[in-house]
C-alpha cells in the first residue's frame, strides 16, 4: 500500500499576502477582534484563453477583413438585413450573402456619445449612427468619422456616406466605420 502524503505541496500561486492581522490569543474575548477586521483583499493576475466563434456570422467578419461589407438576404422574399443573419427572422429560411460595399448609403439617425465602455472612452466624444442602404430593409449601427462631434447638425441626417475599414482587422464590428461620401 502506497504511503499517502501528510501535507499538501504548497506554492505561492502567483500572489503574496502579508500581515494578515490575527490575535495571539484565540480565546473567545480575543477573537472578538475579528468582527472589526477589514476584508482581506487579494490582487492577482487572472488569465484565461477564450475560444470565441462567430459561427454563422463568420462570413461577415471575413468580409470586413477583406474590406467588403456584406448583408444577408432572404432568397424567397428578398428581405435584406444590413447586419449578419444566417436565417430570415420571418420564415426561418437560410439567407444568402450579398455585397453592399458600394451600395448608396446615408445617415438615417445619429447620436453623439460622450461616454462609452472602457474600450471607447479614449475616443469620446464620437458619433454613432444608423446607416440606411438603398435596397436594404434594416439599418446598420456604426460609427461616423470625418464629422465634428462638437458641432452636430440635423443636416447630417440624409448625408450620403461610404464605408471605410481598419487597415488591420481586429475581427470586431468596429472594423467598419463610415465617412461622408467623397471623403479621403
Amino acid at each position: 500500500m502506497a504511503k499517502l502524503p501528510s501535507q499538501r505541496v504548497e506554492s505561492l500561486g502567483g500572489f503574496v499576502v502579508h500581515g494578515i492581522p490575527f490575535p495571539a490569543n484565540t480565546d473567545e474575548e480575543s477573537l472578538q477582534f475579528l468582527k472589526k477586521m477589514a476584508p482581506i483583499q487579494i490582487e492577482q493576475e487572472y488569465k484565461i484563453m477564450y475560444l470565441h466563434s462567430y459561427g454563422q456570422d463568420s462570413p461577415w467578419f471575413a468580409g470586413l477583413t477583406n474590406k467588403r461589407l456584406l448583408a444577408s438576404r432572404d432568397a424567397k422574399s428578398g428581405y435584406t438585413y444590413a447586419n449578419p443573419r444566417g436565417h430570415d427572422v420571418y420564415s426561418g429560411d437560410a439567407t444568402n450573402w450579398i455585397d453592399i460595399t458600394n451600395v448608396p448609403a446615408k445617415i438615417h439617425a445619429f447620436t453623439v456619445c460622450y461616454f462609452g465602455s472602457e474600450e471607447f472612452l479614449p475616443d469620446c466624444p464620437f458619433v454613432l449612427a444608423l446607416i440606411e442602404f438603398e435596397g436594404v430593409n434594416t439599418l446598420l449601427l456604426t460609427r461616423i468619422m470625418g464629422v465634428d462631434p462638437a458641432a452636430p447638425a440635423l443636416d447630417w441626417i440624409g448625408m450620403e456616406v461610404q464605408p471605410r475599414f481598419l487597415r488591420n482587422s481586429k475581427l470586431k464590428p468596429t472594423d467598419v466605420y463610415f465617412v461622408p461620401k467623397g471623403s479621403e
